[in-house]
């Protein structure tokens, strides 16, 4: 088993794309491995994020005639984007994806989907098959139950593929707050989807901009 370790196996945005895999109403219906608000919530920042790093984005929706558009959450962030809609469950058969992901020249093939056990793991597995660098965002995934989740994670882990949470994927993008090109998209985005840590951020911005009370004397 070849191990990922070492400084060039962390996440560069100037590597990697990102591609969202079937986030529609059907899939969202019977998603129950989390809370469905949570994981739409998750993608939206993961693909907030990548647009502010100029990770190249390439959605996909399988069938959505009938199982549904994608989430506007997810679509408004590319609202000139044309999502590839395929009749291929595994997004890693269909020609015009896989092309698209090879017209970026990127290496760091992220993944984020629904159901985990289905449209994640096969074009995970068949990728690192081709010898791609995939990292699967298992928070901005998930499965028709938590066993089909956490079974899926497992096979593609055995497969040779890197698991992340969609903040995880953001820091290593990040790296150092020295670099502030991206900083403020960034704090747009911890403020709108990080729950208590963007609210707490909020709060201090308030503390800082309220003036001390004078001394009574």
């Amino acid at each position: 088993m070849t191990f990922r370790n070492g400084l060039a196996s962390l996440l560069r945005p100037e590597d990697s794309v990102l591609v969202l895999i079937d986030h529609q109403p059907y899939q969202l219906a019977n998603l129950n491995s989390h809370d469905p608000q949570a994981v739409v919530n998750n993608t939206t920042a993961l693909a907030k994020s990548a647009k502010a790093f100029g990770v190249p984005t390439i959605l996909t929706s399988v069938i959505a005639a009938r199982g549904g558009l994608i989430f506007p959450h997810v679509t408004d962030v590319f609202p000139d984007q044309e999502v590839i809609d395929r009749t291929f469950i595994n997004t890693w058969e269909d020609r015009k994806v896989v092309d698209a992901v090879k017209a970026t020249g990127r290496k760091q093939l992220i993944i984020a989907g629904l159901w985990t056990e289905v449209c994640v793991a096969m074009p995970a597995i068949q990728a690192l098959g081709e010898g791609w660098d995939v990292t699967v965002v298992t928070d901005a995934s998930g499965g028709t139950s938590v066993e089909a989740h956490e079974v899926a994670i497992q096979r593609m882990i055995r497969a040779g593929a890197n698991m992340m949470t969609w903040l995880a994927v953001v820091s290593e993008w990040q790296r150092d707050w020295a670099r502030t090109e991206h900083v403020a998209e960034l704090t747009e985005v911890l403020k709108q989807h990080v729950g208590g840590s963007g609210i707490a951020y909020l709060w201090e911005q308030q503390l800082l901009n309220t003036p001390v009370p004078g001394n009574a004397g």
